[in-house]
């Protein structure tokens, strides 16, 4: 489904009750959330949604992508829904959308679950690898990039078929990835706005997430009053595709008790 209006996004909701809000990773669209939407729709309205450049959230002609671009998009998509708060869930690029909805639009929160993600930005050595990463798009090779990048998404014992089923997920176009890495390269550091956060949080974390490790993410959650930590053994930087059970257990009651004001 395609909204329509000055900033186009693509989403799906399903359900009824306290709204939720699932913000998807790089380089996805919203389908990578297909089982936990359908799990958490049992009790919430549940609206997946396209970050700008993946699915059917399209790159705006001549305007570069950014973090803060999704967010305002989120913002003027509730709008349109009639939905004017929601609980935020993000993982990994979801999560710094999250992170900057917190910053723009933070009255309109009412819980937020970041998983696998981090609020400071990009160090000189990632910022590298991120232009490496354009360098090697713009010379035609974006199977390479994907094929390097996808594995590292996982714990290094995750199943081949599951990188088999990223690789059918991953956005192709290169346009639209060489837009997403430099939105992930230019987003700002969100460190010093952590503590401003003041709705119900909690952080998960893959015990083996190459990507943003625990120490990181339980350092993020102490900077926030009140957030929970909660780390899924022998699952990586996806945590919810190689443990989708466990991170429905830790996800699933906080969500219910946000929305029942127990937090």
């Amino acid at each position: 489904m395609l909204s329509q209006g000055a900033r186009p996004v693509g989403y799906d909701e399903r359900g009824a009750g306290t709204p939720v809000v699932l913000l998807h990773p790089f380089p996805f669209s919203r389908g990578l959330w297909a089982r936990l939407a359908e799990v958490l729709s049992t009790r919430h309205r549940v609206v997946t949604v396209d970050a700008r450049g993946f699915g059917e959230s399209p790159l705006l002609p001549g305007a570069r992508s950014s973090v803060a671009d999704s967010a305002d998009d989120l913002a003027v998509l509730l709008d349109g829904l009639k939905i004017e708060r929601a609980a935020l869930v993000g993982l990994s690029l979801g999560g710094y959308t999250a992170l900057a909805f917190a910053s723009r639009h933070r009255p309109r929160l009412t819980a937020l679950a970041l998983a696998d993600t981090r609020a400071a930005a990009d160090s000189a050595e990632v910022r590298r690898a991120r232009d490496a990463a354009l360098a090697l798009i713009a010379a035609g090779r974006a199977e390479d990039y994907l094929a390097g990048s996808l594995p590292r998404l996982l714990s290094p014992g995750a199943p081949r078929a599951l990188v088999a089923h990223l690789r059918a997920r991953a956005e192709t176009r290169a346009p639209n990835l060489s837009a997403g890495i430099e939105a992930l390269r230019d987003r700002p550091d969100r460190i010093g706005e952590l503590g401003a956060i003041a709705c119900p949080t909690l952080v998960i974390c893959g015990a083996l997430d190459q990507i943003t490790p625990p120490a990181e993410m339980r350092a993020m959650a102490a900077a926030i009053a009140g957030a929970a930590f909660a780390e899924i053994p022998a699952a990586g930087h996806l945590s919810h595709l190689e443990a989708p059970g466990a991170f429905e257990r830790i996800l699933s009651p906080f969500l219910a008790a946000a929305a029942q004001g127990g937090l």
